[in-house]
């Protein structure tokens, strides 16, 4: 398997953005103010400690290749594509279209370079992201 910079630089865009999400749900899971509190506190809880495994994942998956996750919250404010925005399910559906493009790109660049691991570890989270993303606009 051959890894270059860039590759590597857009894995840890990807895991930036994940950490902003995963303070974004936090934020939802919060602040709720809504008739359904209930059901929504649950599934914002689901969500963020789904997106925890992620972000420790892509890290370990980016020392498995050989180089440094970044870790400080000043990169992942620089490098992520997600900001803070609308709220509630609306902001869901935005912030994973958004991780599902770059998903998307570095599924791409995974098959290129030859990068199974990555590659299968992508497809996962693109098929997931897809159901969830289905059932949110139902």
């Amino acid at each position: 398997m051959k890894t270059n910079q860039t590759y590597i630089n857009r894995l840890n865009d990807l895991l930036s953005s994940y950490q902003i999400h995963y303070q974004n749900l936090r934020s939802l899971h919060w602040n709720i103010q809504a008739a359904n509190f209930f059901e929504l506190h649950t599934k914002y809880e689901q969500m963020y400690n789904r997106v925890q495994v992620i972000i420790d994942e892509l890290a370990e998956r980016i020392l498995t290749l050989g180089s440094l996750p970044l870790s400080n919250l000043k990169d992942y404010i620089k490098n992520s594509i997600i900001k803070d925005g609308e709220r509630g399910i609306n902001y869901i559906l935005s912030a994973q279209k958004e991780l599902l493009i770059v998903e998307r790109e570095l599924l791409k660049l995974s098959e290129d370079l030859e990068d199974e691991g990555t590659n299968s570890f992508l497809s996962d989270l693109i098929r997931e992201k897809e159901k969830i993303n289905w059932m949110l606009s139902a």
